[in-house]
């Protein structure tokens, strides 16, 4: 029979899981295999950045926790897991996308954004949208292209009145 403060711990750890789950708005699973100190260190920085951060949890911690949440990732928890989560929703996978594009180690496995199940695939798409702050930056340059024109026209309009 396991240890009583054993049973506790794991508790505490699902519990944690879940947590990570619920109040993040993308999770994502990888495989980590063949990264050394320095590669998971140098990831763990650019994650921080961009205000995420991933921890490894064993597999059968993270199979209670999402089997409780009703999310179902069981296929995907094969060999060793890491689970990167974030408030962005697209900021941890263009991060992971970009360091297994330069550490070829990295694989990325399955992740869930807004509480929908996204697989290799559609993590790969995801990491093609620009980040919020592209996307704000080409909305105001499109909103001040159309007053520019607006001035312009306005301007002719008034010089063809004064004629």
């Amino acid at each position: 029979m396991a240890n009583q403060t054993i049973l506790l711990r794991k508790q505490e750890i699902v519990g944690e899981i879940k947590n990570h789950a619920e109040n993040s708005s993308s999770i994502v699973l990888f495989d980590y295999r063949g990264m050394t100190d320095a590669e998971a260190k140098e990831l763990r920085v650019k994650l921080r950045g961009a205000n995420a951060d991933y921890k490894v949890y064993k597999n059968t911690l993270m199979s209670i926790a999402f089997k409780d949440l009703n999310i179902d990732v069981q296929e995907f928890l094969t060999g060793p897991s890491a689970l990167a989560y974030s408030d962005d929703q697209i900021a941890p996978i263009k991060i992971l996308s970009d360091f297994a594009k330069e550490h070829p180690s990295l694989i990325l496995k399955v992740g869930v954004v807004d509480g929908e199940i996204a697989d290799a695939a559609k993590l790969a798409e995801y990491a093609t949208i620009p980040s919020r702050d592209g996307l704000l930056t080409m909305l105001a340059g499109g909103m001040i292209g159309l007053v520019r024109d607006l001035s312009i026209c306005l301007d002719l309009y008034s010089q063809q009145k004064e004629e």
